[in-house]
């Protein structure tokens, strides 16, 4: 029978020339295996007296503990080859010169966002903003728009599981003029007891959300709502603040301006904005740009105002379209699919 020393000699021998772990795992087996040489070393103490037997199975525990001591470092030496092999073949010339990383910038839109943003608060208007799941009451019903218009339909709007306090259905907000009866009620619980209330100026611009979708239209787009309201404001205010912020925006004088009789529940007198440039390939052109008019009586009342004594209007602009018209861009799509190339034209 090979001695003990013996069979830990032939381990460390077996171990070292194990080239891979599959090999030595096949090593272990023939030594520490359930028919391994020191497994059936100790099977076979049963047929020893009692002291033979303890002095027997402690010399092979002893060397049982030297053989699982070689296959660690065995196995500690090949999980260090196979690193060391990786590390070689990932190698880094740290010498070398780094790859440039591009500068980003504003998306368009963002662009126009902060643009519009920043003309109108140089003017003393406020920027609010509000929930993208808005409900039922400050979506329609507090801008005068009954339960029966067609713009609840499920052909128009995004609605979402779930109901709010009143249990009226949540949607998503199709337009940003929400923000108007959120503010103006907000401003006017605010200076209650106040003798003279200041005005309301403000404008909201957001994201808003309809069930439309075709080359000129997409389910999500940004509009910017203005809100002027005081106890003289009229319409020749309106006209002078937004023929000048389009002035401002374009960075042109050429701009001409015209007001076309229109509908929107919320307002009243309504009408569509329409803008010519002076110059450029779309001079003499009108160009529908915005919505606006004078703020409904309901939808005072339902701001907590007296329409008796107060008046304003208000008004709402795509700012997809404003980019378009500002860049020259004729696709509604780009804004959308995040080309590079696209992007890359428009630089920090």
């Amino acid at each position: 029978m090979v001695s003990l020393d013996q069979v830990v000699e032939d381990a460390k021998r077996d171990f070292d020339g194990a080239a891979d772990s599959a090999a030595l795992e096949d090593a272990k087996a023939r030594y520490l295996g359930k028919s391994g040489i020191l497994t059936e070393r100790l099977k076979s103490l049963g047929g020893l007296e009692p002291e033979a037997r303890k002095a027997a199975g402690a010399e092979i525990n002893q060397v049982k503990a030297a053989v699982e001591a070689a296959l660690t470092a065995r196995r500690q030496a090949l999980a260090d080859a196979v690193l060391q092999a990786r590390l070689s073949a990932e190698a880094i010339d740290v010498t070398m010169p780094g790859r440039g990383q591009d500068v980003g910038s504003l998306h368009p839109v963002m662009r126009t966002w902060e643009r519009v943003e920043q003309i109108f608060r140089s003017i003393g208007f406020d920027v609010a903003d509000g929930p993208e799941i808005e409900n039922d009451w400050f979506n329609f019903t507090a801008l005068n728009s009954p339960e029966n218009h067609p713009a609840r339909s499920m052909q128009d709007t995004f609605y979402v599981e779930g109901v709010d306090e009143q249990n009226k259905p949540l949607l998503l907000r199709t337009h940003t003029s929400p923000m108007q009866v959120r503010y103006a009620s907000a401003h006017v619980a605010r200076h209650a007891k106040d003798a003279v209330m200041p005005p309301i100026k403000v404008i909201a611009p957001g994201r808003t959300y309809r069930v439309d979708s075709d080359a000129t239209h997409s389910p999500m787009f940004n509009q910017v709502e203005g809100l002027w309201i005081a106890e003289s404001v009229s319409f020749a205010d309106l006209k002078g603040v937004y023929t000048d912020f389009l002035k401002t925006f374009f960075e042109t004088d050429a701009i001409d301006v015209r007001f076309r009789p229109s509908y929107f529940p919320f307002t009243e007198p309504s009408a569509e904005i329409d803008m010519a440039f002076g110059s450029g390939k779309l001079a003499g052109r009108w160009l529908e740009i915005s919505g606006a008019g004078q703020v409904h009586p309901t939808v005072l009342r339902n701001m907590g105002l007296d329409p008796e004594r107060y008046i304003g209007f208000a008004f709402g602009s795509g700012l997809e379209r404003l980019t378009m018209l500002r860049y020259g861009i004729d696709d509604l799509r780009l804004f959308f699919e995040n080309d590079i190339r696209f992007l890359s034209q428009f630089p920090a």
